[in-house]
Order: C-alpha cells, then structure tokens, then sequence
C-alpha cells in the first residue's frame, strides 16, 4: 500500500509539474518562499461512503475546481505534492491499537485516503517550516478533529491530522508552542482531548455548544499545566461575521498575546458557513477572510507568519468551494 502510495504521489506530483509549467507557473522553491501552498492529491476525491452521506468528494471537488479556474491565484499558490507518513508519525497521537484497528475495521482505500490526509498536512508542516513557501492550505478529506483513541471512525474522523500536525511541528521540528485555531461549527472534541493538560499547546475552539458532538463547555479551560490553555467559545444558532469577529478579537487575541506561539494551525471548518447542511451559523466568505487575516496577523507577530490549514467539515459542497477561496485569498494576500 505505501510503495502504490508513494508511486501516486510522484505521479501527481509530475502531473501537476508538467501542467504549471505550461501555464508559466514555478516551481522554483526560492521563488516561491513568499507564496501560499496548497496541497492536494486527487485521492482526496475517492468515495469514502455511500453517495447519500454528507462527507462525499463532491465537497473537495468543486472547492478544486474554483481553485484551479481563479485566475488571481496562478501567480500567489504553488501547488505541492503530499507526503508519505511512518505509523511513526500517526503514533505521536494515536495508540497502536487505534491505528491496529483502524486498519482492521476499514478498506485498504479508505485507510489510505485517512493517511493521506495526514501525509498533507505533515508535508505542508514542512514547506512551511523549510521557507519554501510562506504559508499553506491542505485541501484534504476527510477532517480530523473529532477522532481521539476509539480505534473507529468519530464524526468522519479516522485520524486527529491537526493534533498529528502539532505534536509533529514539537518533536520533529522542534517548535515550542503551538496556537491551533478551529472554526469548524462542531467542537473540536478529539484536539482537545490530546491537548487538554498540555500547557504548550494553546487550543482555541469556536463552536455550537449544543451540536453533535455535545462536548465544548466554555466552563472547560484545560486541566494541570495546561489550565488556561483550552479556549473554547460557543456561539449560537444563526451566529453572523460580527459574533465570528468579536470572538476572535476579544477571546483569541489576548490569549494569543500572553502564548506568544511559533507555528500556527488553522482546523479550517466551512460547516460554519451559512446554508450549511449539519450547521445552523451564518457566517459569509467576507467573515472568513477576515477571520483568516486575524489569525495571519498572530502569525506574523510571533511566528514569523508560519501558518499551516487544513480542511475540516463543510457539507453544502458550492458553500465549501466559496469558503476555501476566501480563505486561501486571505492567506495569499499576506505579503
């Protein structure tokens, strides 16, 4: 399975190569340092269910195809190839039994597809961490935050890739702090179950309380050490930009200021976005490229602008596409 999957990645890798080139795109790393990355892979538009469920391709697909059709973002993104990943690196976060059972329960393809997941945002760590670009988006399903140690799938969630992406930016990498910001209309439940006495990892949550999967108390603030450092906000039905906006200005801010974090994460969430399927808020394109450039704004101020997003929920497929463009347009307009 890895060797089919490493063929593919070079095999995408040259296809995407060889059509950029035609369309005077480089991929001269230098060039493109202060350029946003996005990775994709086009496994990430395999079936996992059946057609009636809401975690379908099409949610990706036409995310990929508004992006390939913009023409402002030929000269601001560089499209870069996933990684293949070590059990390793799923292990930093998952318990052997999880990742044992995980591969027992599932199809080789739909354990592949969840590793791939991995493998992107492990790669876009990377670009990130190397300066080959400024910043990242990884266009990826399926999401991630729900999934702890079950050794089952959680809200279609196999693995937690954010939490993955933290404790590999720490141990690899060796970044001391970690911000990771989610805007997905559920709590980020499995995140901060692996964080949760963990005072190095600032976990800033912005939800519906009352939604599936029940948990995000804003009475939650972390446990131990890690007291203080689990931030979770919850937002009510029919919550618009404003309350998207004020949340992060007054609640993520100050945090942000007192953490002072060296890499940031974005569990990027379009479920939040009105006319959603399994979401009830209001938010707009304008609300998450403002909210992205409040973000970008800690990045630049304590990490150098190192930020890395990753595809989370969004179920109305046109509402997902709109959002990520907004949201990539707000990370490439950060020069």
């Amino acid at each position: 399975m890895r060797v089919q999957q490493s063929k593919r990645n070079l095999f995408c890798f040259g296809l995407i190569s060889l059509i950029l080139s035609k369309r005077g795109i480089s991929f001269d790393m230098k060039a493109n340092k202060n350029k946003t990355g996005l990775i994709f892979d086009n496994i990430f538009l395999d079936p996992i269910h059946d057609q009636a469920h809401p975690e379908t391709p099409k949610r990706l697909q036409l995310a990929w195809e508004k992006i390939q059709s913009h023409p402002g973002f030929n000269n601001s993104i560089v499209y870069l190839p996933l990684k293949e990943i070590s059990d390793e690196i799923i292990t930093m976060i998952h318990s052997e039994d999880h990742l044992e059972k995980i591969a027992s329960r599932y199809s080789s393809n739909i354990v592949t597809i969840a590793r791939s997941a991995v493998g992107g945002v492990i790669a876009a760590c990377d670009y990130v961490h190397q300066n080959k670009v400024q910043n990242a988006f990884v266009a990826a399903r399926p999401p991630g935050h729900h999934a702890r140690n079950y050794g089952r799938e959680e809200g279609f969630c196999f693995f937690n890739n954010i939490a993955i992406a933290a404790k590999y930016l720490q141990n690899v990498l060796k970044y001391k702090r970690i911000l990771i910001v989610d805007w997905d209309y559920h709590h980020g439940d499995g995140t901060e179950f692996f964080f949760y006495d963990d005072p190095t990892v600032l976990f800033f949550s912005l939800h519906d309380w009352h939604s599936y999967p029940g948990t995000g108390d804003p009475a939650r603030k972390g446990e131990g050490e890690g007291y203080g450092y689990n931030i979770n906000v919850h937002l009510n039905c029919g919550a618009t930009d404003s309350d998207l906006r004020e949340s992060l200005v007054e609640k993520l801010l100050p945090a942000a200021e007192k953490f002072q974090p060296d890499f940031v994460l974005i569990s990027a969430g379009f479920d939040s976005r009105k006319d959603d399927l399994l979401g009830c808020f209001n938010f707009s394109d304008s609300g998450f490229y403002d909210a992205t450039k409040i973000v970008l704004d800690i990045a630049n101020k304590y990490a150098n602008g190192k930020i890395v997003s990753l595809l989370e929920g969004g179920y109305y497929p046109e509402g997902v596409a709109n959002g990520v463009q907004a949201h990539l347009t707000s990370l490439s307009d950060n020069k």
